[in-house]
């Protein structure tokens, strides 16, 4: 007796693998948080530059006179409008503190000098348009922190003397900002 795969023993198999359970990979799922934070650290900027050294207080350009001017004034222009610019966070209350010049004891009574070599010629420094608060060494000027941009005018007054020769007369004075 001969037997004939008809194939239908193929098809039960095939239909049992269909209907059991199939086992499918599933993604998994992770899920957790990322911690953003700032910390905001008081600052003062000083004509718009945050800078902590080297910073740009301004210039204070007596301008060009004759060897025989007897004063000259000027206005330190910090930010292009004539001022010293600064601005503090909030509630960070800044003192600027004006030292002394590089010149200083070249003169009598120990004021500051422009010098152009061993020639020297006197000039203070003033808080007021009026001239009349002397800005000396180690003088304050109070600005308030209040995130806004505060203006600290200063003036020069330069005293014309005898035998100057032409030249460019300079002198730096040192300036602290503490807050």
């Amino acid at each position: 007796m001969r037997r004939f795969n008809s194939g239908y023993g193929v098809v039960p198999v095939l239909l049992l693998a269909a209907l059991s359970p199939v086992h499918i990979a599933h993604a998994q799922t992770v899920t957790g948080t990322i911690d953003a934070s700032i910390t905001l650290v008081a600052a003062c900027e000083v004509n718009g530059d945050a800078a902590t050294s080297n910073v740009d207080f301004g210039s204070l350009d007596f301008g060009s006179v004759s060897t025989f001017f007897t004063s000259s004034e000027a206005q330190v222009d910090g930010n292009g409008s004539g001022n010293i610019s600064v601005q503090c966070s909030p509630g960070s209350d800044a003192t600027i503190t004006i030292d002394s010049g590089a010149n200083d004891a070249a003169v009598a009574g120990g004021g500051r000098a422009l010098a152009n070599g061993s020639v020297y010629i006197p000039y203070d420094i003033y808080s007021d348009a009026g001239f009349s608060t002397v800005l000396n060494n180690g003088s304050t000027l109070s600005v308030t922190g209040d995130g806004t941009e505060q203006t600290v005018p200063i003036y020069g007054r330069a005293v014309g003397v005898a035998g100057l020769s032409p030249g460019t007369y300079t002198d730096t004075i040192s300036v602290t900002l503490t807050f």
